[in-house]
């Protein structure tokens, strides 16, 4: 845990009852693994190694390892090349991203507060950090509202962001976050909602 002392955050709970912190200039690294017991160890030492926080350390589809840590730039960059240095071989994936959008955490922790839902876009991809990254595209290139950000589990190792807005942030949403997973031939599908009925609100969140 970062101490609050030399670190302004905002303290939120998330679905499992733990602290989260949303830095006010958050970096965000992830590491994928193809050895389940290689990912555990590398949790380890990536806490070992910094100040960071673990916003995600658990299995995924199809039999992977995710570990995502967010913290501030220097920190975590320092825990990434760690667990980059001792995993050699085991890596399948692997994002870092200095100045990662305030609403990136909050919506890969399912805590993201939706007061008005209008129009909905949903991106949907074949990897973790292709999403991950095209949701921070999205969202630093239109006026949207991330909802939700799923990650891998029970996805066959797919992933997808949920995002709300006016029609026209909406579409500009997914012409930015498109771009990243289209590029790299990651990109599953891209759907824009309109104006969607009032029961489709009760499963998007």
């Amino acid at each position: 845990m970062l101490d609050s002392r030399e670190y302004i955050c905002t303290k939120f709970f998330n679905k499992k009852n733990h602290l989260v912190n949303n830095f006010i200039k958050p970096a965000l690294s992830l590491l994928e693994f193809s050895s389940i017991a290689t990912g555990i160890i590398v949790t380890d030492e990536m806490i070992k190694k910094a100040e960071i926080e673990v916003l995600e350390s658990t299995a995924v589809c199809p039999g992977k390892y995710l570990v995502l840590i967010v913290g501030e730039e220097g920190p975590v960059e320092e825990s990434f090349k760690k667990g980059k240095e001792i995993s050699e071989g085991w890596i399948v994936d692997e994002l870092f991203i200095p100045n990662i959008h305030r609403q990136v955490i909050p919506a890969i922790s399912a805590t993201t507060e939706i007061k008005e839902l209008k129009s909905i876009g949903i991106i949907e991809t074949f990897s973790v950090a292709s999403t991950i990254v095209s949701a921070d595209q999205a969202v630093k290139n239109s006026d949207i509202k991330l909802i939700e950000i799923r990650l891998a589990k029970g996805i066959g190792g797919k992933a997808y962001y949920t995002f709300t807005g006016e029609l026209e942030e909406v579409e500009a949403g997914i012409v930015a976050g498109s771009k990243y997973p289209e590029s790299v031939g990651f990109l599953v599908n891209k759907i824009i909602i309109p104006n969607p009925d009032k029961t489709t609100y009760e499963f998007i969140l």
